[in-house]
């Protein structure tokens, strides 16, 4: 079972990152410091999208842009802190493993 919470915990700590670089990317090609042009920002910036975006578009029909700002990655960036905390500090109380 400690297994299983691991596996868990890596894989939020895994989305926890992706969606920051995914969030840092964006103001980056906002503020035209980077370019979608480049291949491989392109490329990046695809697959991050491909990765966060059936994550958060549940989050953006639920919660519309706010004065043309999306909040919907600061949501689900809480959500998985909570979650995280929730998996490594709580569950195994629950569960009497520790």
């Amino acid at each position: 079972m400690i297994a299983l919470i691991s596996i868990i915990s890596m894989l939020l700590s895994l989305a926890y990152w992706v969606l920051l670089a995914m969030i840092i990317m964006s103001w980056l090609i906002s503020f035209n410091i980077i370019n979608t042009r480049n291949q491989f920002v392109y490329t990046v910036w695809n697959a991050l999208t491909a990765l966060t975006e059936p994550v958060l578009k549940p989050v953006r029909r639920i919660l519309p842009p706010i004065g043309g700002l999306d909040l919907s990655p600061i949501v689900v960036f809480l959500i998985i802190l909570f979650l995280q905390i929730f998996v490594e500090r709580d569950l195994p109380r629950y569960l009497g493993i520790y």
